[in-house]
């Protein structure tokens, strides 16, 4: 057995350096000590024996099976799980810690698959929905997803209660303005719903509030030309609201959370839904088309809102901040208003044929 030390630095998971790892090192019976992390390098860390970690990486490994065509389990558990994302935990390190964990130096060695798991729930089963929604049926669907899965595993996204304080203390939405007058505060919230149109969370007539992590982000979603002006409203939420946190699911799921290695397996199966529908979120849609294209996300989002929460988190396909789409525009608090100018419109393109 290792006389080496690892500490939560080490991993990426939600669950292991919320909840487990904390708890191990409060047990005083646990093997911990305070300093210098033997794999990642973390300086003066909580540090404990990584063989106090085996129990639940044990039942991890069941989810997997020898296959000499497989991957080695540092690079499923990086790439299923994202497990190890700090670039200081490369394969090597993830081997090391991983056998140290296990107690077993060779398994590092062998190449391992996923183990069958049906899935019902795919992202192609989403791309069907979405099209039938949007071009066929929007009420009555003739192949309805199966909205228990769905919500299990919208359930399985650890949104920790401190993530909107984590991502910034005040949230942005922008206006253009079209003739010059600025708008007062009062009317930089959502839009009364007599004029609420279709956005991508929202269908018409339901008053959501769009907001961005930071006013660059709330200015660019509006799509300015250089030049123009806009009023930039900031706002703050109370940061325990319940919101689900679909910018990247593998970083917000935890394996450790469940009971058995087919919970886990099930999970691992969804993982590309639940990033599917993460994307239905970011991608552009063209105003001309927004009225049909919204259609999906519209559904997801009133799914979401059902199942009790009052936001959703999402990448900006056109900034590197953040949206939060919620639900109730009441839990947004005004506090003051900023005109802006555009100074400039940056353009990337990408050549797709001849």
């Amino acid at each position: 057995m290792t006389n080496k030390y690892c500490c939560s630095n080490c991993f990426r998971d939600p669950e292991l350096t919320m909840s487990i790892i904390p708890m191990l090192v409060a047990d005083e019976a646990g093997r911990h000590h305070l300093g210098d992390c033997d794999y990642c390098g973390a300086k003066n860390a909580t540090t404990l024996h990584p063989a106090a970690l085996s129990q639940w990486f044990e039942m991890l490994l069941d989810c997997y099976k020898p296959d000499k065509d497989g991957k080695s389990l540092a690079v499923l558990f990086k790439e299923d799980w994202r497990l190890f994302d700090d670039p200081v935990m490369d394969e090597a390190h993830v081997k090391e810690l991983v056998s140290d964990i296990l107690d077993d130096g060779e398994i590092v060695r062998h190449c391992f698959s996923p183990i069958d798991v049906l899935v019902n729930e795919t992202p192609e089963r989403w791309d069907d929905l979405r099209d039938e929604m949007m071009h066929r049926n929007r009420w009555f669907l003739d192949k309805p997803i199966d909205l228990d899965r769905l919500a299990d595993l919208l359930s399985q996204l650890i949104t920790p209660a401190n993530t909107l304080k984590e991502i910034t203390s005040s949230w942005h939405r922008a206006r253009l303005l079209s003739n010059g007058t600025v708008f007062p505060l009062a009317e930089m919230g959502a839009p009364p719903a007599n004029l609420t149109g279709n956005g991508r969370a929202n269908p018409a007539g339901i008053r959501y509030l769009y907001l961005g992590s930071t006013a660059t982000t709330a200015v660019a979603e509006v799509r300015p030309h250089t030049g123009e002006k806009a009023c930039v409203a900031t706002f703050h939420i109370d940061p325990d609201i319940r919101v689900v946190d679909l910018r990247q699911p593998r970083l917000s799921v935890s394996p450790f959370i469940l009971e058995n290695a087919e919970q886990i397996a099930a999970l691992r199966g969804g993982l590309p839904l639940l990033e599917r529908l993460g994307e239905e979120l970011t991608k552009p849609v063209q105003p001309s088309s927004a009225a049909f294209e919204y259609i999906p996300s519209q559904y997801l989002c009133e799914l979401i809102k059902k199942l009790g929460y009052q936001g959703v988190l999402y990448r900006s396909s056109v900034s590197t901040g953040v949206n939060l789409a919620l639900f109730f525009p009441e839990l947004a608090h005004p506090v003051k208003t900023d005109v802006i100018n555009v100074d400039r419109v940056t353009i990337d393109i990408t050549t797709i044929a001849p």
